[in-house]
């Protein structure tokens, strides 16, 4: 193995180095044609990623993004059964394996053995250029769909991948996650319809007699009203100057916006109530939008409460409040 371990630092290094000599246009013509498809209709019949090229722009553009978001969500999970640690993974629909090296980070002293699943050859042979040295990790190809069957592991990744399927297939596959598993996590864009996809698989978990990990508090029903709001997470991505070029950016990070669900099948320690908005910092006080086994409440934590009011200044999006007490908090 290489000495750099998995991390978001390795990872840009090995797209660095991937991108090497990849003529910018060429590159942007395939970011564009990709954020076209991203932004609206996914075809259900072919790979997105049809060339070398293609998968170049793509792990370029969205690589880093998808890395931090499932790393986000591992890291609720690893929260919630601190005792458990995967010994193998599979990713679905893993392409370029951006989710892989999360796993990889995520328990790093297990080294879990990945075995990448995705039905466009050009993104598993990219991402196993890109691993070399890194991951203990093997790439399949195969059509994600209703038909397909996983061999068990202790962790089944879907990063990124139900929009591109229909509802049927959608429903088949987290079935198939939910049997062939121990512990599932499913990252999708932090959009309306994004969420709309986590809570319908979220509820064939719960049926299938998983508990939910994260990010929410209970596996009872979402206490959003649907069309009314939708919940979602933000995960802050550094972003190298070759990284701001090919997607013709100049700040030196973005904000991605992700939906998730962590669930497990043994009974596991959620968060008492996790953080569902930016929090909103005032003079003397910290307003705190928080879903809790009551459902959706507002928490208002103000300098009377001492030590914890620091701690909630520090406080993030989708973190999980209250922390841990120490001496000298107040309720």
């Amino acid at each position: 193995m290489n000495a750099s371990p998995p991390s978001a630092e390795s990872l840009r290094a090995a797209l660095a180095g991937l991108l090497d000599g990849l003529p910018p246009s060429q590159a942007a013509k395939a970011v564009e044609r990709l954020i076209a498809n991203y932004r609206g209709t996914t075809p259900t019949d072919a790979p997105v990623l049809r060339d070398r090229s293609d998968v170049a722009a793509y792990a370029a553009y969205r690589m880093p993004a998808t890395f931090e978001a499932v790393r986000c969500a591992l890291y609720a999970l690893r929260d919630a059964a601190p005792d458990w640690e995967p010994g193998t993974h599979t990713d679905v629909g893993g392409g370029t394996g951006a989710a892989s090296w999360a796993v990889a980070e995520a328990w790093a002293d297990v080294a879990p053995h990945t075995t990448v699943l995705d039905w466009a050859e050009p993104a598993l042979a990219l991402g196993r250029e890109l691993a070399a040295g890194t991951l203990d990790a093997e790439w399949r190809t195969a059509r994600i769909g209703s038909a397909l069957r996983l061999a068990d592991a202790d962790l089944v990744t879907v990063s990124y991948v139900l929009k591109e399927l229909t509802e049927a297939d959608r429903a088949a596959l987290v079935a198939e996650a939910a049997r062939a598993a121990q512990a599932v996590v499913i990252v999708e864009p932090g959009t309306p319809d994004g969420y709309e996809r986590i809570i319908a698989a979220r509820t064939l978990l719960v049926e299938a007699g998983f508990t939910v990990a994260a990010p929410c508090p209970h596996s009872g029903a979402c206490p959003i009203v649907p069309g009314e709001d939708w919940c979602h997470f933000s995960a802050r991505v550094s972003r190298s100057s070759l990284h701001r070029q090919v997607k013709g950016g100049s700040l030196p990070y973005e904000d991605e916006k992700y939906a998730y669900v962590a669930a497990i099948r043994f009974p596991v320690t959620p968060a008492v109530s996790r953080v569902t908005r930016r929090p909103q910092i005032r003079k003397g006080q910290v307003l705190l939008d928080l879903c809790g086994p009551d459902g959706l409440v507002r928490d208002t934590v103000t300098k009377r409460h001492g030590p914890l009011y620091k701690r909630a200044r520090d406080v993030e999006w989708g973190d999980p409040w209250p922390p841990e007490a120490t001496p000298g908090d107040t309720p």
